[in-house]
């Protein structure tokens, strides 16, 4: 079976939204084994949605479409996939009472423009929302069957996974293809050199197809293979996993979309240890991406953001006279740090970050993206090591230098090479 997405809306012709829905709908039907083979962009213009409806309704076998059901006037879905199908619009009884329920259950009245909503193509199968106002539907247009979706995210997702995927898992039956992706995610190579590395990987496994994705400053290898049955299709990419892990290296941080700051959070909650961090030029970053993981404050004890250089000696206890000498932006400073971190948290680690982001501030000796990073901990340091990361802006180069502390640590806990040859 193959599949097409449409989305509906000024704002996603124009650009002014970004079209996350149908990324997440081509991801679902391609796990569940139907081949996405086009994407479509249209706006509210109910001439241009019929000539598309009819013109998908015959090559394709699932057509899933997301936004135009709302209750204002340029919510034209409706209209156009009746007019598509040569239907006219009815009022739907099922659709009609979940709205008045809805309402009802918020105190508010049903206001004419919201009962539009209740008017469907005759003959339509209705998909109920039960977290918004708007209705779906189902409906054959030429050979395609259509299932149209509000274009709210969590309204949509809910209903593709209620109503949608199970109604096309009924229709394939015995055609269904398994499609399925292993992501490997990556963090210290080039997307360039990554793609080198991994050329060979077809021939070396008959049956995998190769994507790579861009996340700055994290490559993603994707990695597709499709057929029947599905111990075979896991087979194929087992093989093809292990052989990109073996041309990759220690780049490769993880196998299942995990983040590389939930990774070091896993291996430290694994082994009962603790980090504390003291952070000059990531200003907070390397806090803000160990909190964003549920349950860090089992490992994470907290962090200094010693920004000034007299943060760095009142909060840390560095000496001045270790600033004096080699400046905030050394390797003798960012151990200061780290081990002073270590101590007023009592951690198992202390990791830190002295650079420069830029775009100024820079130096022959130190040029921007100078970054020293310090750590200590059981068996470790204090010690510090210093690298070049210039990605030419700011923001980049305060998460390229964020990732790489991250990466340092996982790295010495997992005993691993501090560098990839």
């Amino acid at each position: 079976m193959i599949a097409e997405i449409i989305a509906t809306g000024e704002e996603i012709r124009t650009g002014a939204l970004a079209d996350t829905n149908s990324a997440y709908i081509a991801a679902q039907l391609e796990e569940n084994g139907i081949q996405v083979v086009r994407l479509h962009g249209l706006g509210d213009d109910l001439g241009r949605l019929v000539e598309v409806f009819r013109e998908v309704g015959e090559r394709a076998d699932v057509c899933v479409v997301t936004g135009g059901l709302g209750p204002t006037v340029d919510d034209l879905s409706a209209e156009a996939a009746a007019a598509a199908a040569g239907l006219r619009l009815i009022l739907e009884p099922r659709a009609l009472a979940a709205l008045e329920e809805f309402f009802r259950r918020r105190s508010r009245p049903l206001n004419p423009s919201n009962r539009k909503q209740a008017y469907l193509p005759a003959g339509a199968e209705m998909l109920p929302n039960p977290v918004g106002t708007a209705p779906g539907f189902a409906l054959t247009i030429g050979r395609c069957r259509f299932f149209f979706l509000p274009g709210v995210p969590h309204e949509m997702r809910r209903m593709l996974s209620a109503e949608v995927l199970p109604r096309i898992a009924a229709a394939a039956g015995g055609r269904r293809d398994y499609r399925l992706v292993r992501t490997l995610s990556c963090f210290g190579m080039t997307e360039s050199r990554v793609g080198d590395r991994l050329e060979g990987i077809s021939a070396a496994v008959p049956g995998v197809r190769l994507g790579l994705r861009a996340h700055f400053p994290v490559i993603q290898v994707k990695l597709y293979a499709a057929g029947r049955p599905e111990d075979k299709v896991r087979g194929i990419l087992d093989q093809a996993a292990a052989w990109a892990r073996q041309a990759l290296g220690s780049v490769v941080f993880s196998e299942n979309e995990a983040t590389l700051a939930e990774v070091v959070g896993r291996r430290l909650s694994e082994t009962g240890q603790s980090l504390a961090l003291a952070e000059s030029c990531t200003g907070g970053l390397l806090g803000h991406l160990l909190t964003e993981i549920p349950g860090s404050s089992a490992w994470f004890r907290g962090g200094i953001v010693a920004y000034a250089n007299e943060a760095k000696t009142a909060l840390l206890g560095i000496s001045p006279q270790t600033i004096e000498r080699f400046g905030a932006v050394h390797e003798e400073t960012a151990c200061g740090m780290a081990e002073g971190a270590r101590r007023v948290f009592a951690a198992t680690w202390g990791l830190s970050t002295t650079g420069i982001a830029g775009p100024s501030g820079g130096s022959a000796e130190k040029p921007v993206g100078t970054v020293c990073i310090g750590l200590c901990g059981p068996g470790v340091g204090p010690q510090a090591y210093r690298f070049r990361l210039d990605y030419d802006r700011r923001s980049r180069n305060k998460t390229v230098f964020a990732f790489k502390a991250l990466d340092l640590l996982r790295r010495v806990l997992s005993g691993m090479p501090l560098e990839e040859g």
